[in-house]
């Protein structure tokens, strides 16, 4: 069905129909609750924290009673939290806030750690890649350039052998 054919069939039903068929929505799809729930009480500043919590885990695992806690490093976990928070509408500063966090948790822990996996450095790249176009395509750039510096200055610091990526990235923006 497209999106004219959807337009018409909601304008012959009544406010009551309409009504009816939204509560059936948010009943059946956990997406439509977890949007509605978002709009008419975003709490962004506790998703924030507990998005902060969960990449922190990833790299810090909480210590559980007899069992040594390996980090898993997954990008991914970042990812899916961006993407949650983009479909939902969350304010750009908040989502940026979040893509650079995920790559500075990183550098915190490989300034800790030795890190083999090239894989690793080639996901930290596509993640600073990907939050400067963010950055740009939202027009907040400048709110961000001293974070956005700070974790190029870390890739030389810990001789990142990409780093000649990441300052291609800065140079793009610096000049």
């Amino acid at each position: 069905m497209s999106k004219r054919d959807l337009k018409k069939y909601l304008a012959e039903l009544n406010k009551e129909q309409l009504e009816e068929q939204i509560i059936e929505l948010y009943e059946k799809f956990s997406a439509v609750k977890v949007y509605y729930n978002f709009v008419f009480n975003p709490k962004e500043e506790t998703l924030l924290q507990e998005c902060k919590l969960k990449i922190s885990h990833e790299y810090y695992p909480a210590k559980k009673p007899g069992r040594r806690s390996k980090p898993k490093m997954r990008r991914s976990v970042a990812q899916k939290y961006i993407k949650h928070f983009i479909l939902l509408g969350v304010d750009p500063f908040i989502i940026a806030d979040v893509m650079l966090y995920n790559i500075e948790i990183a550098q915190t822990f490989s300034s800790e750690n030795v890190i083999k996996q090239e894989l690793f450095f080639k996901s930290m790249f596509n993640s600073f890649e990907q939050a400067v176009i963010f950055l740009i395509a939202n027009g907040i750039l400048n709110d961000f350039k001293t974070r956005i510096i700070a974790i190029h200055n870390q890739t030389i610091k810990q001789k990142w052998h990409i780093e000649p990526e990441f300052n291609a990235v800065v140079e793009r923006f610096e000049y």
